[in-house]
């Protein structure tokens, strides 16, 4: 019988299997793996799987994870076994049936005598028919001649790529005592299915592309899902052909063609590449690494690429595959790491992203628990672990699982004594090198090894600069790393060889790369990684970049870097690793921040927070005070536990801080809930506590600006805040709570207003005040303990009852100037209950801002009657609001009177035209005090115009700020025309004036 006939019966008599397992139910399945660690039912012949690799198993996977263990005979005698002890008769006898035919059909074979070679298309007839036989006919013409091209693949194509990724997979060089979670769930076949359909509707991705970070799992779904490709359960009906591309190890090779590539893995290297072209709709083009690769440099203005036989460099038909100019009907399955993303986006046409996130949650618990057998233990490691988020984040990567684990199991079995709560991120990865280091036995002196360190350092610091991973035999020799040494690290897993790559290495996980990189800049020595600017030129970019910068593993970096600055921490490496540590680092740093300061480098993207976390990460609270107290204004988004303890450590500090904005997320409990760590842990600080020390900086004595814009605080949190900001000591003088949830806490700030004669301005905008905070607020401005001079309510949803209580505040106090009422529906109703207060003797308003709040023009006649009384107010805000000819008309009428008292004046998006612009003319020329008038975004067109220019010559007129929309007035020529003949016929003004005319786009400045 031929291959292909081979491979059908295999294929055929694993699918059986496989039906039968997915029969039973889950106490059955559960009932089939105990089965499977019996000696006895597995006949004493064959090996003992681990019950780790059986415990969380699905079906379709422990079918693949027996036929590693069994082959294909003695996986049906150890099926029949344990159906025979769980008592499943009928399916017992199936079984033996299955078997006497498999017996029958390998007796009718001559083992030793060779099957005639067929040609090539009888092969795929005869293929084809014996699949329709057994599998059922696919209808058309295109489904036989789909079951043509997989039954081609199946000759050599299915068995290349399988041995491909199986040898793969048994090259990686896992450390002996990792937990390898399979973490195979039922749904797991469904979720590889889904990778090529992930929409779940229309038309199937033709490019998908696996994004996330080192080590979470991206190459190993794609090699699963290729695998069951290989192995008949997935893609049967959609691809043909199938083909696994490395990126790191195809960049190294010489110009080939899109055929010499795809010939690499195929069997005697002649891959049917006319039969690929004929159907290239059913090829699956797996390319694994995208971050490896370079871009091509001008690939836009290459002519198009479709001859498979042309010669190339291997990136650019990589790229022309990633266009879709190379075989655009083929399917695309990418992985890369997220920082590559973009690229992608900007290459790609039309693709679907999945994010790889790792292990859960639960996968995490599970690992942890395996690892240290102790279900307790492991739990409260764990709870420590999930207080640092950054340490939990990187324990998504198996790898840094095992890690952690290891660390902390070594460091725990050394020290009696030893407290998780001294540990940090960085700590933990310096003992697990010098762990390491220290039970090793190493055929190397002393005195070689401070060199050697600061080698590998300076090849993975360079490697990170240029996002290299991957490094070939030449790499280490350059950086003259010795054999006994690269000997040790692949013994200790920090390196480990690349399996399909000969000679090259890689760092077992991205963050010990990430962390020797940062090592490199705080060993001893001048030179940079590269060989081009000095090594402290170099730190300070990678820290300016990485404030600025979003890429995880900059971030990762700039920990490592300022952890590395823990005294004890700098002398166990010196100790065990015989490293030999910078003694400048600490002042380079602080040079560092001070050329921030001086060169206005912390702008609106610096990330403060990240820079806070790098600063708790040292622990050195001398060091923290030093960089810090230069440092006048913080913005804070604090969303989880290491947020907040960060601040707290961190804001202390800031000494001279002026303006604060804290944004908290809901991390303060109402009452602290304690959890016993035991030895294992002594806890420093609560949330509680931690908060208090935040609210501690607001009496500092300097802080004089708060926003706490889109909080979300409990009672008891606002309630500490409030206590604090009363506190004598405490100079602020503005305070922002823009979008605070729950609305009610706001209530706790009558503590404030009542407390703190110093607080001046308060705004409340974007929250529903409702009618029980509203009035307690107001109550409370007219108390003579307030202060209040500004008061922004601009989206507060304010009712009639609300403008009324504010009314009245307004005539009872002489200390508020400044009222913005933007973008309330005050309508003309509410203007008169506030026009009735502007007119009381007590009223002290000097600026008013309406805008956005559906007024009219019975609005406008309350406004004017108010103006006619009202002698303090000078600034009037009215913009975008429907006014129109009449309602212009209406305040002019107070305009006119030489004794107004408004200087400034919006009336921009009004709906008013020439006519309104006519009557603002004439009253300009009674008013001595108007001098900024906007009436931008209005129809004036030239009459318009024409009639302010001509009220500018005016010996009453005082206005000197004219402004305007650039789309609503008339042509620049004639505004100039109209300017210049104002600034010939003025020569009256006794005092030289300036006239403004500004759009949105620019300024224009004409003198007389």
């Amino acid at each position: 019988m031929s291959s292909s006939a081979n491979i059908y019966v295999e294929g055929r008599s694993y699918n059986m299997l496989l039906s039968y397992l997915m029969g039973l139910g889950q106490s059955q399945l559960e009932e089939f793996k105990v089965c499977l660690q019996s000696s006895e039912l597995l006949l004493g012949n064959f090996r003992k799987i681990p019950w780790a690799n059986l415990k969380a198993i699905d079906p379709v996977n422990l079918l693949c994870l027996l036929r590693e263990y069994f082959s294909e005979r003695q996986l049906w005698e150890v099926t029949l076994a344990i159906f025979e002890n769980m008592n499943l008769t009928s399916w017992c006898m199936e079984v033996r049936a299955v078997m006497n035919e498999m017996a029958q059909v390998q007796g009718s074979q001559d083992p030793s005598q060779e099957e005639p070679e067929a040609p090539e298309g009888e092969a795929g007839e005869k293929a084809g028919e014996e699949e329709a036989g057994e599998e059922g006919e696919e209808a058309g013409d295109g489904g036989e001649e789909a079951g043509e091209g997989g039954e081609e693949a199946g000759e050599g194509g299915e068995e290349s790529i399988k041995a491909k990724i199986l040898t793969m997979w048994d090259n990686i060089p896992w450390p002996e005592d990792h937990i390898y979670l399979r973490n195979m769930t039922e749904k797991e076949h469904e979720e590889l299915k889904s990778l090529l359909y992930p929409s779940r509707t229309g038309a199937q991705p033709k490019t998908v592309v696996l994004e996330g970070p080192a080590g979470v799992g991206k190459t190993t779904l794609a090699m699963k899902a290729v695998l069951h490709w290989a192995e008949g359960f997935l893609f049967q009906q959609t691809f043909s052909y199938v083909f696994f591309i490395s990126c790191h190890k195809v960049k190294e090779m010489k110009d080939t063609s899109l055929a010499g590539l795809l010939s690499w893995d195929w069997p005697d290297s002649q891959p049917p590449i006319e039969e690929l072209m004929g159907y290239p709709e059913r090829l699956l083009f797996v390319i694994d690494g995208f971050e490896e690769m370079d871009m091509p440099s001008n690939l836009d203005d290459s002519p198009p690429y479709q001859d498979w036989y042309q010669q190339l460099p291997v990136n650019r038909i990589l790229f022309y595959l990633l266009k879709k100019e190379l075989v655009p009907q083929a399917t695309l399955l990418i992985t890369t790491k997220e920082y590559r993303t973009n690229d992608l986006k900007n290459l790609l046409l039309n693709p679907w992203f999945v994010q790889i996130l790792g292990f859960t949650e639960g996968d995490r618990e599970e690992y942890f628990i395996r690892y240290f057998g102790d279900q307790s233990k492991a739990k409260k490691i764990l709870h420590w672990v999930r207080k640092n988020d950054t340490l939990f984040h990187f324990c998504s990567a198996p790898m840094v699982c095992w890690t952690v684990c290891s660390c902390l199991q070594r460091q725990m079995a050394r020290s009696p004594h030893f407290q998780l709560s001294t540990q940090t991120t960085t700590s933990l990865y310096v003992y697990f090198f010098s762990s390491l280091f220290a039970t090793a036995e190493v055929t190397l002196s002393d005195q070689r090894w401070p060199e050697q360190w600061r080698a590998l350092c300076s090849l993975a610091a360079e490697g990170m600069w240029v996002c290299k991973f991957t490094f070939a035999k030449k790499d280490l020799k350059h950086r003259s790393l010795e054999d006994p040494v690269i000997g040790s690290l692949l013994r200790w897993n920090i390196l480990r060889k690349v399996s399909d790559c000969e000679d090259c290495v890689t760092f077992t996980h991205q963050s010990f790369q990430v962390f020797l990189g940062a090592m490199f800049y705080v060993l001893r020595g001048t030179r940079g990684s590269a060989g081009g600017p000095l090594k402290h030129q170099e730190m300070k970019v990678l820290l300016n970049d990485t404030w600025a910068d979003t890429n995880l593993y900059w971030r990762q970096m700039a920990l490592f870097v300022f952890g590395l600055l823990k005294r004890n921490l700098a002398e166990e490496l010196e100790e065990t690793l015989h490293c030999k540590m910078s003694p400048k680092i600490m002042d380079e740093l602080l040079e560092w921040a001070e050329e921030l300061e001086s060169y206005n480098l912390i702008s609106n993207c610096f990330e403060f927070l990240h820079f806070f976390e790098c600063l708790y990460e040292t622990r050195e609270e001398n060091f923290v005070r030093q960089i810090l107290s230069p440092l006048l204004e913080v913005d804070l988004d604090i969303f989880g536990n290491l947020q907040l303890q960060v601040s707290s450590f961190c804001l202390k500090h800031c000494q001279r801080l002026n303006k604060l904005r804290l944004s908290v997320s809901g991390v303060i409990p109402q009452t602290e809930v304690t959890f016993n760590l035991g030895t294992l842990e002594t806890r420093p600080h609560s949330k509680i506590g931690q908060w208090q020390e935040v609210c501690s900086v607001f009496s500092n004595g300097n802080l004089s600006d708060l926003d706490l814009s889109n909080s979300r605080l409990n009672t008891y949190a606002m309630k500490k805040l409030c206590y604090e900001l009363r506190n004598p000591r405490c100079k602020l003088h503005k305070l922002t709570c823009k979008s605070v949830t729950p609305v009610r806490i706001l209530k706790e700030l009558v503590l404030v207003l009542h407390g703190n004669h110093r607080l001046t301005h308060l705004n409340l905008s974007s929250n529903h005040l409702g009618i029980p905070v509203s009035t307690m607020i107001f109550k409370t401005l007219r108390h003579s303990a307030c202060n209040l001079q500004y008061l922004c309510l601009e989206r507060c949803s304010l009712s009639a009852a609300g403008y009324q209580r504010l009314a009245w505040h307004l005539t009872g106090t002489q200390r508020t100037t400044r009222l913005c009422l933007g973008f309330n529906p005050l309508r003309d109703d509410g203007v008169r209950l506030l026009c009735a207060s502007l007119t009381h003797p007590q009223c002290a308003l000097e600026r008013l801002v309406l805008w956005l709040c559906q007024l009219g023009a019975p609005g406008c006649r309350y406004l004017s009657d108010a103006l006619l009384e009202n002698q303090s107010l000078t600034h009037l805000n009215l913009r975008r609001n429907d006014l129109r000819d009449e309602g212009v008309k209406l305040l002019c009428k107070a305009l006119s009177r030489p004794d107004c008292s408004l200087r400034n004046l919006d009336l921009s998006n009004c709906s008013f035209t020439a006519e309104g612009c006519q009557e603002l003319a004439n009253a300009l020329q009674h008013n001595h005090n108007v001098h900024i008038l906007d009436i931008g975004s209005n129809d004036v067109q030239d009459d318009g115009v024409k009639h302010l220019c001509e009220v500018l010559k005016h010996p009453n007129c005082a206005l000197n700020t004219l402004g305007s929309s650039l789309h609503l007035l008339p042509p620049w020529h004639i505004v100039n025309t109209l300017f210049n003949q104002y600034l010939l016929d003025n020569r009256v003004l006794s005092k030289r004036k300036e006239m403004c005319l500004f759009s949105g786009l620019r300024w224009f400045r004409l003198e007389g």
